[in-house]
């Protein structure tokens, strides 16, 4: 009998890893819980066995884009997800978006979790509260994962500053938030446009959930305050770089060929001493919704097997 052509199988293949990239809902054998932290309540997704990994996302998603990475690690990790403070489902608080109080946000969850040393992987806004993380509590991350965005006060921030891809740094005042309400979707549609190598890798599904987590009450409030806490962030980085000087733990530090690229572990070397630099192909800023079976290889062959 004659083997049946490849290319339905190959083609379905390709469809399903697609539609999983941006299925934002994590599976049942994941548990959803509210945990008391610092003053505030995080949203918490739990799920597989083994030594603990907490994947830390940025603006203008969730914790859900980590779902086709999270799904991968449960099979020899216990994967911890928290939306930051403000996002998602999390509660939204007026105040304490310094990354500095945000990384004891995430210290709170482990220790309600019963969890001591993780190893930590970060996105953009991510990024700045694992920095954050590692520089106050060292002796909890065995390995660090930062993806395709810069570290405030780190390295060459001032010149970030003035990159016009990032005008939204500096987005706030009175009338921002009336500007944008009701219309959260033509606001995160450029972010999604405009940082990607291929905004097609964005499917309509997924615009449309971030869009309605980020028109919930005070959800974009608590977002612009993320940016507004970057000067004190980058004040705080500083102090924190000259007390702990180059952190040693193995740290891998990830661009898109279209976005930060190798720059991420040129960034990362003013922080780190062990540096592993990997740009993924064909991708911008969004490397899980554009590239996921890149990335997650990537993350997986960093991070090694659970033991």
């Amino acid at each position: 009998m004659r083997a049946p052509p490849l290319v339905p199988v190959v083609l379905a293949l390709v469809l399903g890893s697609a539609a999983l990239a941006q299925d934002q809902i994590f599976p049942p054998s994941f548990r959803t819980q509210d945990i008391a932290t610092n003053g505030t309540t995080l949203s918490v997704r739990t799920g597989g066995k083994g030594p603990a990994v907490v994947l830390l996302h940025g603006f203008a998603d969730t914790g859900d884009m980590w779902v086709p990475l999270a799904v991968e690690l449960a099979k020899d990790h216990s994967v911890i997800v928290p939306d930051l403070r403000g996002m998602g489902l999390s509660a939204k608080p007026e105040g304490g978006y310094e990354k500095k109080n945000q990384a004891k946000d995430i210290a709170g969850v482990l220790d309600a979790l019963k969890v001591e040393k993780i190893d930590l992987v970060a996105h953009d806004i991510g990024n700045m509260v694992a920095y954050a993380f590692v520089a106050q509590f060292p002796a909890r991350v065995k390995k660090l994962v930062l993806m395709d965005a810069p570290l405030p006060g780190i390295g060459d921030w001032t010149a970030q500053l003035l990159n016009p891809l990032v005008w939204h740094f500096n987005f706030r005042g009175p009338d921002v938030e009336r500007l944008v309400k009701g219309r959260e979707r033509i606001y995160l549609d450029r972010f999604y446009n405009e940082l990607s190598a291929d905004p097609s890798k964005w499917t309509e599904a997924a615009r449309n959930h971030y869009a309605e987590l980020y028109a919930k009450p005070g959800a974009m409030h608590a977002a612009f305050n993320q940016f507004a806490a970057f000067s004190q962030d980058a004040k705080d980085n500083q102090e924190l770089l000259a007390k702990a000087g180059k952190l040693s733990m193995p740290v891998l530090a990830v661009g898109g060929d279209h976005s930060y690229g190798t720059k991420m572990a040129e960034m990362a070397r003013f922080a780190f001493s062990d540096v592993r630099g990997q740009v993924i192909a064909n991708s911008g800023h969004w490397l899980m919704e554009e590239q996921p079976t890149a990335t997650v290889a990537a993350l997986k062959s960093f991070l090694g097997p659970g033991k």
